[in-house]
């Protein structure tokens, strides 16, 4: 058995620290204290895979650096030495994260429509990637439909989208998605609506259970079969709170099971561990996906910074463990401010660039999130596991290739002293407080 391990804990400076060959002892029937165990033969969900957004903001940022930083970042999120993110969400439009707001057509006919707006910044970056990675995945999601199909008639502070317009805004999508398709960009999954049970400053549209699911299934998925389109819908893609009603309430008949390919989410109202667990049961061919996730501006506070990980690693291993199939960041790359923002609405990435616009900044929340993305590669399964204590916050996956990636993280104070093990073998081990740490394993 190879085992590979890797640290990252901020008060020792380790930041996925790599220490090979370690030990293993044969599993003593008399060990009983401080037991970590791992069944590689129970298996759960599989992966789609690991990633962020394709923001303006990213795009713009990235574009500050000069050009040969500007690869090193793309190679540290999209290398396999990197991050081997494989999965990314794309906005249909503009977001908050964007310079300005924007539609790609202000016309009923649809006649003017065109994804102008998304080349510098969004196409541009997202071809630069695939050159360094050609297998990612792409979801996308609209913040708005174009103002004249709202009934306030402006992208933001929510609106409905009008019952005379849910057939254009299909078609609008359909064009999206073959624009898209022509820059060899191809979109395999969709959500209906970013957040839509929110009125926000910036661009957003308002959809109850039944408008959201009425468009999805008498709408959107007759017109992707009329155009031979196979982009899978989800719907939802907003907190946790209310993902389980959300989910019963537009799954309830045969046609939804058959238009609607699963259920998105953000993390911003808790843990709510629970409701992706029901989901998961009530729904268990359906897919689970995070869709978005951020921390607020900090100004590189580093006691800031090492909150700001935790919450990402106890957010992944609650939804892994819970089933999740897919997990996306949101902004990939911001400036020192934590934008652009056209709303001021700034937050924290995990890759920021410096205020001199020279170089770049790995926040720890980078490294967190790389314990996780490098090693669980897509297609991988969540296996089972027992622990002695829930001070020690866990997950296990086995790859296609048989290697297991086992991710252990420790939020406490103090340190904790266990013993993992697996296949007959047992590693001693103590994890440091406020430390994560992989171990990868060959046989």
């Amino acid at each position: 058995m190879e085992i590979t391990k890797f640290e990252t804990n901020y008060k020792r400076n380790l930041f996925f620290s790599k220490t090979e060959n370690i030990k293993s002892k044969d599993y003593s029937i008399k060990l009983e204290k401080q037991v970590i165990n791992i069944y590689p033969e129970i298996k759960y969900q599989s992966i789609i895979g690991f990633g962020g957004a394709f923001t303006e903001a990213t795009g713009y940022s990235l574009n500050l650096l000069p050009y040969e930083k500007q690869e090193e970042v793309l190679k540290e999120y999209f290398s396999e030495e990197g991050l081997n993110y494989n999965f990314c969400r794309l906005p249909i439009g503009s977001t908050d994260f964007s310079k300005h707001t924007y539609s790609y057509s202000l016309r009923q006919d649809l006649e003017d429509f065109t994804i102008e707006n998304d080349r510098k910044y969004i196409i541009e970056t997202v071809k630069r990637t695939q050159k360094i990675n050609n297998n990612i995945k792409f979801l996308s999601s609209p913040w708005s439909p174009p103002k004249f199909m709202k009934s306030n008639n402006t992208l933001i502070l929510g609106g409905k989208l009008l019952e005379k317009y849910k057939a254009a805004w299909a078609e609008y999508i359909v064009k999206y998605i073959k624009a898209y398709q022509k820059e060899d960009i191809r979109i395999e999954y969709m959500t209906v609506q970013n957040e839509p049970n929110a009125v926000q400053l910036w661009e957003s549209c308002v959809y109850t259970p039944e408008e959201e699911a009425d468009f999805a299934i008498n709408y959107l998925f007759p017109k992707f079969k009329e155009n031979e389109i196979d982009t899978k819908i989800l719907i939802w893609d907003h907190n946790k709170e209310k993902l389980f009603t959300r989910a019963m309430q537009e799954l309830n008949s045969n046609e939804a099971l058959s238009a609607i390919a699963g259920v998105a989410f953000h993390w911003y109202t808790g843990d709510h561990f629970e409701n992706i667990k029901l989901v998961r049961e009530a729904f268990p061919g359906k897919l689970l996906i995070h869709t978005e996730g951020c921390t607020g501006y900090s100004k590189f506070n580093p006691n800031d910074e090492v909150a700001n990980a935790e919450i990402y690693a106890h957010d992944m291993l609650g939804d892994l463990n819970n089933g999740v199939n897919g997990y996306l960041d949101w902004n990939m790359i911001l400036d020192f401010k934590g934008g652009p923002n056209h709303k001021m609405n700034y937050c924290n990435s995990p890759i920021m660039i410096n205020k001199s616009k020279d170089n770049y900044i790995k926040n720890l929340s980078f490294y967190y999130i790389k314990h996780f993305s490098k090693y669980i590669k897509p297609n991988a399964k969540r296996i089972a596991f027992s622990r002695y204590t829930e001070d020690i916050e866990i997950t296990a996956f086995k790859n296609e290739d048989n290697s297991i990636s086992i991710i252990l993280l420790n939020r406490k104070d103090t340190n904790k002293e266990y013993n993992l093990c697996i296949n007959n073998k047992v590693i001693h081990d103590n994890l440091d407080s406020h430390a994560i740490v992989t171990y990868l394993i060959k046989e």
